[in-house]
C-alpha cells in the first residue's frame, strides 16, 4: 500500500483559471456531476485545505471559544459517524446505499449538536463557508487532463491522499475503487 501524502499546491491559474474552465454542472446526471465533485476534491485538496485555513483563521481570530466548541462537536460526530458506520450494519447499509443523505446527515447532526451549545454562527461561518467555497469550486470547475490522470493513479491504490481518505470514510470512493480493483484482477489473471 502506498504511503499517505498530500498533493502539491495547485497554481493559481489553474485553481482558478478563466470563465471557460467552468460550467454548470448536469443535475440530471448526477453519477457524473458526483464524478466531477470527488476528482476536483482530490486533486485540488492543498489548496481547498489552505481556503479552509484562512477562513478558520479569520474566524477563530473573532471567536476562539466557539471555534474550537464548533471543531470539537464536528469532530466527535465525524468519527462517531465513521465509527457506527463501520460497526453497525444498518449504517453501513445506509452510508453505501445514501452516501450523500450519510453526509448530510453528520452534517444536520452537527450543527444541532453545536446550536446546543451556543456557537452557532462561528459553525455556520467557519464550517459552513468554506465548505460552499470548496462545493462550488467543486461542482463548476471542469476537470483537465493532469486531474483525471492523477485520480486515477490515486483509485488504483498506487497513491494515498488525506482527501481520498476521507472520501472512502465516507462512502464516496469505494464504487470507483471496486471497478480498479477488478480491472487489475482480470489483468492479473490474464
Amino acid at each position: 500500500m502506498a504511503k499517505v501524502e498530500l498533493t502539491p499546491l495547485r497554481p493559481w491559474d489553474d485553481f482558478f483559471p478563466g470563465s471557460e474552465r467552468f460550467a454548470k454542472p448536469d443535475t440530471k446526471d448526477l453519477a457524473k456531476w458526483n464524478n466531477r465533485v470527488v476528482s476536483n476534491l482530490l486533486y485540488y485538496q492543498t489548496n481547498y485545505l489552505a481556503l479552509a485555513v484562512a477562513v478558520f483563521l479569520i474566524v477563530g481570530f473573532l471567536n476562539p471559544l466557539g471555534m474550537f466548541t464548533a471543531m470539537a462537536v464536528v469532530s466527535a460526530v465525524f468519527l462517531g459517524s465513521v465509527w457506527a458506520g463501520e460497526n453497525r450494519a444498518i449504517i453501513n447499509n445506509f452510508k453505501r446505499q445514501n452516501p450523500t443523505a450519510f453526509v448530510i446527515a453528520v452534517m444536520v447532526a452537527s450543527y444541532l449538536l453545536i446550536s446546543l451549545l451556543g456557537s452557532v454562527m462561528v459553525f455556520m461561518t467557519a464550517i459552513t463557508l468554506p465548505l460552499t467555497l470548496i462545493c462550488a469550486h467543486a461542482s463548476f470547475r471542469l476537470r483537465n487532463m493532469k486531474n483525471k490522470l492523477e485520480n486515477k493513479i490515486e483509485g488504483a491504490g498506487l497513491k494515498r491522499s488525506p482527501m481520498g481518505i476521507l472520501l472512502e470514510a465516507l462512502g464516496q470512493q469505494e464504487e470507483n475503487f471496486q471497478k480498479i480493483q477488478s480491472f487489475l484482477e482480470g489483468k492479473l489473471k490474464e
